[in-house]
């Protein structure tokens, strides 16, 4: 799947202007349905029937339609198993024992507890996906929170974060990765070598600015309902299998097999466990892997691949940089951010991939920092923050878009410029060979 070049239409139904607007209309009617979700609509409501009328329009071709969704397909289903995996994870109690053990480290002092959620929310990203860290990781913090009796907002916040920012390590850390993994044509390993430096530096950024921006709610004395006693037991079984699923990425991908074989036997596993014991049913399986969300996935896939066969591509390959100094890296990964809160960081990957997988890995991992570091800028720029937007105010704990706003100025720039600075140091030192 490596290195997509954007194809020059074939005949259409529509002329180019008319094929243009409608992809571009049906784009934002796509994003704005994910954003607001009217009368609680799922994000493929929209999605669905958007990529059905520019295939019948003729705004696409139905050979480029169908090309999309067959290159989307394995990262799809790779998603599918990652989710299963954390769902069942959590189910075995993996969350709530990092949960106790986090606010028993912190000893009822809210820096302690920050850095603690920050290690933990990072760790959780990276292995299991921002999915984990946004939906299941976050009512737990909260929960940590009261208990300490902490103001939740800097915690809560860092979950938001890092959700976008921790996802830079792994291919398997966010959806945006396992299209630049397939696009960049790097192994596993190398892909985890190369973002290391990157994926530390940004986090530390992001750490101080939370220290300093959230000073006076950190300073503020916590007082615990009730002793915090012994935390509960590590679930053995779904650490094993975790640690065990994340060696199989590393087998799979020196042998040259798709990674998606070790998520799905992780994910069998827990899933299968919870069967056998009559703790879930086939149909909770299935809807622990999002097929609503997945197939929003594949339909907004198409959508975009319109706007690009319609102009889109042409534009902004006149804007991308070429090259891999450090100025071409940082232009690329500030495009790319800048694209993310215009049109989401996954329409943004989707659009920019293809114009920079032919100038080699390190452009594309470039263009990865700008859609997983940017999004923390606005509610709109991923759908990882809509989504913890939502959790908020099921918590009754609703965000200011001012104050995200604030935050984000700072922490953006703050965490890009470094992380990008750093993967120029990662491919001079290691190479992408």
């Amino acid at each position: 799947m490596g290195g997509d070049h954007v194809h020059a239409p074939e005949d259409r139904t529509l002329n180019a202007p008319l094929a243009e607007a409608l992809s571009v209309v049906l784009l934002i009617a796509v994003l704005g349905c994910a954003v607001v979700r009217p009368r609680r609509l799922p994000e493929a409501a929209v999605a669905v029937p958007a990529a059905g009328i520019v295939v019948a329009a003729g705004a696409i071709s139905f050979g480029h339609a169908r090309a999309e969704v067959e290159r989307l397909a394995p990262v799809v289903g790779f998603l599918a198993a990652v989710l299963v995996l954390a769902r069942y994870c959590d189910e075995e109690g993996l969350f709530r024992a990092c949960g106790a053990w986090t606010a028993r480290w912190a000893a009822a002092r809210p820096r302690r507890l920050l850095t603690a959620v920050f290690a933990l929310a990072a760790t959780i990203t990276a292995v299991l996906s921002l999915d984990a860290t946004v939906v299941l990781l976050t009512p737990v913090v909260f929960a940590t929170a009261a208990h300490m009796g902490a103001r939740p907002k800097p915690h809560a916040y860092a979950c938001a974060h890092l959700s976008n920012t921790a996802s830079l390590l792994l291919p398997v850390s966010n959806l945006t990765n396992l299209l630049a993994f397939s696009a960049a044509g790097l192994g596993f390993t190398r892909f985890g070598l190369l973002m290391a430096l990157p994926w530390v530096v940004a986090i530390t950024a992001e750490y101080l600015v939370f220290r300093w921006f959230f000073r006076r709610d950190l300073a503020a004395p916590a007082t615990p309902d009730t002793e915090v006693g012994e935390p509960p037991g590590m679930p053995v079984f779904a650490l094993v299998t975790v640690v065990c699923t994340l060696a199989g990425f590393v087998v799979a991908s020196a042998v040259g097999l798709d990674p998606t074989w070790s998520a799905l036997a992780g994910a069998l596993v827990l899933a299968g466990r919870a069967l056998v014991r009559r703790r879930t049913t086939a149909v909770t399986v299935v809807r622990a892997a999002a097929p609503g969300f997945l197939l929003f996935v594949l339909a907004l896939g198409v959508v975009v691949r319109a706007v690009v066969d319609n102009g889109l591509a042409d534009a902004l390959r006149h804007l991308v940089p070429t090259g891999s100094g450090w100025a071409a890296l940082l232009g690329l990964a500030a495009l790319a951010a800048l694209l993310a809160n215009l049109i989401n960081n996954l329409p943004a990957v989707l659009v920019l991939l293809p114009l920079t997988a032919p100038l080699g890995p390190g452009p594309v991992l470039a263009v990865l920092l700008g859609v997983n570091i940017g999004p923390n800028l606005t509610y709109a720029g991923s759908l990882a923050t809509l989504l913890w937007r939502r959790i908020l105010h099921r918590h009754e704990h609703p965000v200011g878009l001012g104050e995200f706003t604030r935050l984000g100025l700072l922490t953006v720039p703050a965490a890009l410029v470094p992380a990008t600075t750093a993967l120029w140091l990662s491919l001079r030192v290691f190479g992408t060979g």
